[in-house]
């Protein structure tokens, strides 16, 4: 019962996200076809907010549900693992058609097949996990 403030921020990030069309095969079929600004806008909006967020936390003006100073850990930097990482999950976006957070919508939509592309990023992330100790990273 002390969850169920993430199933209701989890609901409205998806009616969110189906309202906005973000989880629309054309829209992101648009997007890749550079036909369209409304995902560019979206994806924007979504990295600005970001940034901001991230400058409160390193600040200290937003601290985690106990109080205490949220702290990120620096990444390693790398042009070659930024762009191999961002084609392959270019990739598997367009052509499963859609991203991580909206494939849950789209089962929420009815559109089954999707639990497909879910069991696959499911087995992608175990693999992963299981191999990450062993890859140039």
């Amino acid at each position: 019962m002390k969850n169920i403030r993430f199933l209701v921020i989890g609901s409205l990030f998806g009616i969110i996200l189906s309202k906005s069309e973000v989880v629309s095969w054309y829209r992101i079929y648009e997007m890749f076809k550079f036909q369209s600004f409304h995902m560019f806008g979206i994806i924007g909006s979504a990295v600005l907010i970001s940034m901001v967020f991230m400058q409160l936390f390193e600040k200290g003006k937003i601290k985690n549900h106990k109080g205490e100073k949220i702290t990120t850990k620096e990444k390693k930097k790398g042009l070659t693992r930024t762009l191999v990482g961002g084609t392959i999950f270019g990739l598997g976006w367009a052509l499963a058609g859609a991203c991580p957070g909206p494939m849950f919508v789209l089962v929420g939509h009815g559109i089954t097949t999707i639990l497909i592309v879910i069991l696959g990023a499911t087995i992608g992330a175990f693999v992963y996990g299981l191999l990450s100790n062993k890859l140039p990273n």
